[in-house]
């Protein structure tokens, strides 16, 4: 057996010691690059290591640091409740206007993990809130940042557009952008209907701020529960436990009316937390929060810098101004799904340094049936995507297709242009990607295994169905 063929069974054991086990799939992943790369491949430690993803670990961490602050001061409750008066108390209005905003941010140049990170907290806050399926919500964040992902300005535009000029094949950018919007909005209605839409149409916010007359969330008083996954450790862990257990009391209250949990823990119960009342206006805490979050956007959408390091030294300002809460905040790090997500990504490195990718996408390039290449290499695209960067599926399979259709098959370059852009990108709905690990990062309401299995589930389906559905529309058709 080869190597590569070695490195993509050890993958796929991966998977199944991480089902069939409870065990963190992330210290599997570690260490079978740790095994593949030095017996396999002959690779030093180093060079192993080469292959860890430092900055989507910085972007994870910060960014979960900095949503967990904003949550435990009420920030993102307050923004909710103005996001619910922006539509109008229209509860169905909020996925699409997460899509929208997503949409519109990664068309004029924004970085899509840098859009995701932005939204997917405040979406998912708002989704626990007013009992709206999160996988959804989620999703439609997702769907929304690739929509615009391929616009004539945007990242994944202007490296498709330039890798495809390289190549000396026919290029139409529009149609490349216009197809990734049109599925991905497709895709987003069907999420939308199937997972509770037409209720959604049919319920608003109520107008005197409370919750009377809501449905009550599926999670019951476990709304605000952030530590199904989170590691805690020392003394943030009896404070971190304390204050969930009072938010949940906060929040039982709040659905039965009562203004207190039990009527012996009231909103001002312990010093430093904001109160929870749904008129009232922010504290100097949540307003300090939200312009942190507005240089968040601004320092990273317009400025380009790293949205790991803004994250992490926007949450120490906030740190100086409410130590307290900083503590909790660092039990509330998603650490469980950032060890995850680093360590199958780290293996995957070290499968691209080994060529098993250039191997496999070569194997498939060279096989006689032009329709048959270009269906599989749009698996290829599809799959590697959901482990790695769809950047780098873009600016290498593209490439491996120029033979086949420069050669007059009959495949249309355009149209296989297009359903390889939509392919490689749609799929970082999956949780080892780095827009679903945002997503799975953010998710600080609910479990997040159920959350994780879901994830990969809706992952494994987008990433074996995307590929013949734009096949089918866009080459063959």
């Amino acid at each position: 057996m080869s190597s590569h063929m070695i490195a993509i069974c050890v993958l796929a054991l991966m998977f199944v010691l991480a089902t069939a086990l409870p065990i963190n799939m992330g210290v599997i992943a570690f260490v079978g690059a740790f095994l593949v790369g030095s017996v396999v491949a002959g690779m030093q430690a180093k060079a192993i290591m080469a292959g860890f993803p430092a900055e989507l670990f910085l972007t994870l961490v910060g960014i979960t640091f900095l949503f967990a602050q904003a949550q435990n001061n009420g920030t993102i409750d307050w923004l909710v409740r103005l996001a619910v008066r922006g539509v109008g108390g229209r509860i169905a209005a909020i996925p699409w206007v997460m899509f929208a905003i997503t949409a519109l941010l990664t068309s004029v140049g924004a970085v899509s993990p840098a859009a995701v990170a932005i939204i997917a907290p405040i979406a998912l806050g708002f989704a626990a809130k007013y009992n709206i399926n999160p996988l959804m919500m989620g999703m439609m964040v997702v769907h929304g940042a690739q929509g615009g992902g391929f616009s004539p300005i945007s990242i994944y535009g202007g490296i498709t557009n330039k890798v495809v000029l390289e190549a000396g094949l026919p290029i139409s950018p529009l149609t490349t952008a216009f197809t990734s919007l049109g599925v991905n909005l497709a895709v987003s209605a069907l999420l939308f209907f199937a997972f509770g839409g037409m209720k959604l149409m049919r319920q608003h916010a109520p107008k005197s701020g409370s919750f009377e007359g809501m449905p009550v969330p599926p999670f019951g008083a476990q709304v605000a529960v952030a530590a199904q996954g989170p590691q805690i450790y020392g003394d943030a862990e009896n404070e971190a436990a304390s204050e969930e257990r009072l938010t949940a009391q906060r929040s039982s209250a709040a659905l039965n009316g009562t203004g207190a949990a039990g009527g012996a823990v009231g909103a001002g119960a312990v010093a430093g937390l904001p109160k929870t009342g749904l008129n009232e206006g922010p504290t100097f805490h949540q307003v300090f929060t939200v312009v942190g979050l507005i240089a968040l956007a601004v320092l990273t959408l317009l400025y380009k810098l790293d949205i790991g390091f803004v994250a992490i030294s926007i949450g120490l300002l906030i740190s100086i101004l409410s130590p307290q809460v900083q503590k909790r905040a660092i039990g509330q790090v998603s650490w469980p799904e950032i060890m995850l997500i680093v360590g199958v990504s780290t293996y995957v490195g070290v499968m691209q340094k080994m060529g098993t990718i250039t191997w496999v996408g070569d194997s498939v390039a060279s096989l006689s049936s032009p329709l048959m290449v270009a269906l599989l290499l749009l698996f290829v695209g599809a799959i590697v995507s959901a482990f790695a960067s769809s950047t780098a599926v873009l600016g290498s399979l593209i490439p491996l297709a120029v033979p086949f259709l420069a050669s007059g098959t009959g495949v249309d370059p355009i149209g296989f242009i297009a359903a390889m852009a939509v392919a490689s990108t749609i799929v970082d709905v999956s949780p080892f990607s780095t827009n679903g690990a945002l997503v799975l990062a953010s998710a600080q309401h609910i479990d997040r295994d159920v959350f994780l299995r879901q994830l990969m589930i809706y992952g494994g389906i987008v990433t074996l169905v995307a590929p013949v559905v734009v096949w089918l529309l866009f080459v063959v058709m």
